[in-house]
């Protein structure tokens, strides 16, 4: 089997992880600046102050994804680089840079997909509640037709979210991202937040873009794997909180019975107005599925110590209000160098599961990638673990295809090594590498082998 001449072919970054120049040409600050800046938030203090210093180092890697062949380009535009406060004033030179980094897209004939929230929320919007205060979602959709009136004329591809149940879950529950906050009801506020800022955001962009534009969103969907007798209980909970929080709102127009009745301890989701679930249930052209591993759960027996999270919220608080009874159990190897396990079967059942239910939507693998404790030698990167990693998971995407699976393309995450949110920067996930001292990027021998792969739409 190989991939059709219409499967796009790509790889993705976010602002905040690669840019840098986080306080230049009228950048204001995130509640990633002020989180990473937060004493004991991040691995090593680390922060994206530099990150790997793109925002000056554009043309030289617009290049390089041109050596790549890339068709398409996944890139998240910072909120506070083009609105500084959130709302009010517009920053023209934020503007103007994401406008080069789209016609230099274009001219070496690379697909711009932007997406406008990866997690860099304005921090005078956190001043005033952040995700849990409605008002926020009114502003992102201001944000949105701005970005939309400066760039439609020329965007492939518009993402108004990126993964929202870590900005939700992690960001307000287990306080594990920014803004750091901890709580049981606050997350599933800022769940419905980001439902509508969503829908608001494609309502706005739609009368600014060009009329063949497509919209998108992309969520961290979850596998997860039952475990014994209680093994579906804890999955039926966690499933809820993990993907009908935001497909079903999406996608259906509602919140499900069992994610009311999951959380029916901690809310009874009055906070939703009338209106507010057909404003967020706007038709997307598709549905972008972000996926790393799965995850093997049982309910809790009350004996020995509590395994609450899922490797993603473990420094303070359980991310899964409503579920914190569920045990999530040590994966067997392999695994990545973020303690992730590698199962490429886990991503077919998604994508098969996601075709049953919603047999007319069209998919896209927008991140899929994997770290690994890359060695360099005489200069080369020999990184056999990432290659194999990618080759399995496009194979699992050829034979869902290959059973009418509608499955448009594939997001390579990461092009390069960067800013590794609150693991700093100890994860290299990138098909680049790139060294922080000398900003030097080198491309490791997957980046080689994807270009092949995008060469000849086949896996070798």
């Amino acid at each position: 089997m190989s991939f059709p001449p219409e499967f796009v072919f790509g790889a993705a970054t976010a602002a905040y992880q690669i840019e840098g120049a986080v306080a230049e040409d009228g950048r204001g600050p995130s509640i990633w600046d002020t989180f990473s800046h937060s004493r004991g938030r991040t691995d090593n203090g680390d922060t994206g102050d530099l990150a790997v210093d793109h925002y000056h180092r554009l043309d030289a890697d617009l290049d390089l994804m041109a050596e790549l062949g890339l068709q398409a380009y996944r890139f998240s535009i910072a909120w506070p680089r083009i609105v500084p406060a959130g709302r009010g004033a517009i920053n023209p030179k934020g503007i103007d840079f994401y406008s080069r980094l789209v016609d230099g897209l274009l001219a070496r004939g690379i697909r711009p997909v932007a997406t406008l929230y990866h997690w860099d929320l304005p921090q005078p919007l956190e001043d005033a509640g952040g995700w849990t205060n409605r008002a926020t979602a009114e502003a992102f959709a201001d944000y949105a037709r701005v970005v939309g009136a400066a760039l439609g004329d020329r965007v492939d591809t518009w993402t108004t979210l990126n993964e929202p149940w870590c900005s939700a879950y992690l960001g307000y529950g287990s306080g594990a991202h920014a803004p750091g906050r901890t709580s049981r009801l606050e997350p599933l506020l800022a769940v419905h937040t980001l439902n509508l800022a969503h829908g608001l955001a494609i309502q706005a962009l739609r009368p600014e873009v060009r009329p063949d534009a497509k919209f998108s969103v992309a969520l961290n969907l979850h596998v997860f794997r039952p475990d014994g007798p209680t093994g579906e209980a804890a999955r039926a909970k966690v499933a809820a909180l993990g993907n009908d929080a935001f497909l079903g709102p999406m996608l259906e127009g509602r919140y499900t019975d069992r994610l009311v009745s999951t959380t029916a301890g901690i809310t009874d989701w009055s906070f939703v107005r009338d209106g507010d679930l057909a404003a967020i249930r706007q038709p997307i052209d598709v549905l972008g599925v972000n996926y790393y591993s799965t995850n093997r759960v049982r309910m809790w027996d009350g004996s020995g110590e509590l395994e609450r999270s899922d490797g993603h919220g473990d420094r303070t608080a359980s991310p899964w209000p409503g579920a914190e009874d569920v045990e999530f159990l040590q994966q067997p190897g392999p695994l990545t160098e973020m303690g992730w396990n590698i199962d490429p079967d886990g991503l077919g059942d998604l994508l098969t599961e996601l075709h049953e239910r919603y047999p007319d939507q069209p998919l896209m693998i927008t991140e899929n990638g994997a770290a690994f404790p890359d060695v360099v030698e005489d200069g080369a990167v020999h990184d056999t673990g990432r290659i194999d990693y990618i080759r399995r998971h496009l194979q699992a995407v050829l034979d869902v295809r290959d059973k009418g699976v509608d499955v448009r393309g594939y997001f390579l995450w990461s092009l390069m090594d960067n800013f590794e949110w609150a693991y700093g920067y100890a994860k290299r996930f990138g098909m680049v590498r790139v060294d922080y001292d000398t900003q030097r990027r080198t491309l490791k021998d997957s980046a080689h082998w994807y270009a092949g792969v995008i060469r000849s739409r086949e896996l070798s």
